[in-house]
Order: C-alpha cells, then sequence, then structure tokens
C-alpha cells in the first residue's frame, strides 16, 4: 500500500501538472481561434469559460469550455476526487478489494471543430490509486471524412509519429502495445469499424517506477499539445462542402454511439458520481443519423 504521506505528494504533484498542461492547452486554442480565417469562420473568436464543481461525495474539479467560431466545441476538464467505490466498482479496479477507498486525478479533453476536414480528437491522462496506483490515458484521432480515415493519411502519419516519440523516450515496446490496445478499444463492434485512425491508450500502467511513469504521461500531454495544434493549422484554411458538412455529422454519430455505449471513461464518472456537464461534454454539440 502506498504511504499516506507519499500518496498526497504524488496527487499534488500531478494534479499541478494537470492544471498547467490544461492551461497552456487553453491559450494554445485561443490562438488558433484568432488565427482562422474570417471568410471560412466568421464571427467573434471564442474564449474558454472555467467553472469548478465539487463532488459531494468528495473532491471536485474545473470544467473548461468554449464554443467558438473554429472549435464548435471544446472541453478541457481537470479533477481530483476521492472517496469510496461502490461493491460493483471495487471488483474491476486493482486494489479496491482490499479497500474500497480511491483517489484520481487527471485532465480531460475533447474537441469537435466547425470546419468537416479538421479531424476530431480526444486526449485524457490521469492518475488513480486505491492500496495500489497507477497512470492511464492516451490520445486519439478522429477525422470525420473517409478520405482522410486511412493511417496513411497525412494527420493519421503525424499523430501517430508524435504518439510512438513519447513512448520511445521511455520504452520502445510501449508504442506499439498502446497503438494496439487504442485500436482494440476505440472500436465499434455493433459496426464492425473503428471510431477513427486511432492513437495510444494505457491503462493501469505501473512500471514500478512512479517517477519514471509520471514522466511518460507529462510526455503524452507535450506530444498532444505539440501535434494537434500543427493539424488544426494544417487544416485550417481547407473551404468544405455542404456533402463534407454532412457526411461529418453522421461520423459525429458514431461517436455519441461510443461514448454512450462503450466508453469506460464514461462509466467511470457517472458511477462515481462526477459531474454530468464535464462527463457528457465528449457529446457533439450537432449529429445525424442516416
Amino acid at each position: 500500500m502506498t504511504d499516506p504521506a507519499l500518496l498526497e505528494s504524488y496527487n499534488t504533484r500531478a494534479r499541478a501538472w494537470f492544471d498547467a498542461l490544461r492551461d497552456r492547452i487553453v491559450a494554445e486554442f485561443e490562438r488558433l481561434e484568432d488565427e482562422a480565417p474570417a471568410e471560412l469562420y466568421p464571427g467573434e473568436p471564442g474564449r474558454f469559460e472555467l467553472k469548478p464543481w465539487t463532488r459531494p461525495a468528495g473532491g471536485g474539479g474545473v470544467m473548461g469550455f468554449m464554443r467558438g467560431r473554429f472549435f464548435e466545441k471544446v472541453g478541457v476538464h481537470i479533477s481530483l476526487v476521492h472517496g469510496k467505490f461502490t461493491p460493483e466498482m471495487a471488483a474491476t479496479m486493482p486494489g479496491a478489494d482490499k479497500d474500497p477507498s480511491f483517489t484520481a486525478t487527471g485532465i480531460s479533453l475533447i474537441a469537435h471543430m466547425v470546419s468537416p476536414r479538421v479531424p476530431a480528437v480526444h486526449m485524457n491522462t490521469r492518475f488513480l490509486a486505491t492500496s495500489q496506483s497507477w497512470f492511464g490515458g492516451g490520445a486519439d484521432l478522429t477525422p470525420l471524412l473517409d478520405e482522410q480515415r486511412s493511417q496513411e493519411a497525412d494527420d493519421a502519419v503525424l499523430f501517430h509519429a508524435a504518439m510512438k516519440g513519447a513512448c520511445d523516450k521511455h520504452d520502445p515496446d510501449w508504442y506499439p502495445a498502446y497503438k494496439a490496445r487504442c485500436d482494440e478499444y476505440f472500436f465499434l463492434p455493433h459496426r464492425n469499424e473503428p471510431r477513427g485512425i486511432g492513437g495510444i491508450f494505457y491503462d493501469h500502467h505501473d512500471s514500478g517506477d512512479w517517477e519514471r511513469d509520471f514522466a511518460f504521461t507529462k510526455d503524452v500531454g507535450e506530444a498532444f499539445l505539440d501535434v494537434y495544434p500543427k493539424i488544426a493549422r494544417h487544416r485550417m484554411d481547407e473551404p468544405w462542402t455542404d456533402e463534407d458538412r454532412a457526411e461529418q455529422l453522421v461520423r459525429r454519430g458514431r461517436y455519441v454511439e461510443f461514448n454512450l455505449l462503450y466508453d469506460r471513461g464514461t462509466m467511470f464518472g457517472l458511477k462515481t458520481g462526477g459531474n454530468i456537464e464535464s462527463i457528457l461534454s465528449s457529446m457533439p454539440p450537432m449529429v445525424a443519423w442516416p
């Protein structure tokens, strides 16, 4: 079992990192709002609204939302919660069979873009502790147009290279393992298709060296902050058609299906008394089913 004083230190350091990463992401996304060409994205650039929330069972966090002219809807949220798992949840969590008490802190991000040519993106990293502790998270990219939905497409190559770089700094075996896990996880079995072009996904990550694992988790955040704005800027000036927009809205329906039927993070938040608004912020603002 982790020493309580050491665990408190770990939680404090992890939460401070997630806070700092959130602030940098907010600043960079607002820059993208400012840079978007007015002829394609009319109106005033959006700005984030940060809204603290408290969890009655223990802890809380800060929701960050922006609805802009380039980002149709983006949420960047941080949290630090604690309490006791229900018996149902405890049965699924390492170490919770001994004691259902837990602490969890993390950052979660989802961006849905105005332009169908700019992929949607998801990123989250977290630190969770029961009688054991571990890191989890990752990042994945979801192009909304069929022509971009190949892992050989430019955006996919750039995104995967960034995630591979974050992994390879620590262990060259991590990228192929976490890429495969992402491909397996972000898959809609009822449609027999992937949600997007993948990325990396890891959970219960504990190499036995907390500092190494924390450094890896930070590098995942750094890689995301570097690569996604590059992709967004690359696609920002491209015009789109009504047919592109229609395809985007249908593909967003797949996003809804996955998050409501299969996403563990959604289930974890709902079953542990999390903030409903932030948990469901992954839902696109507009969607269509054919």
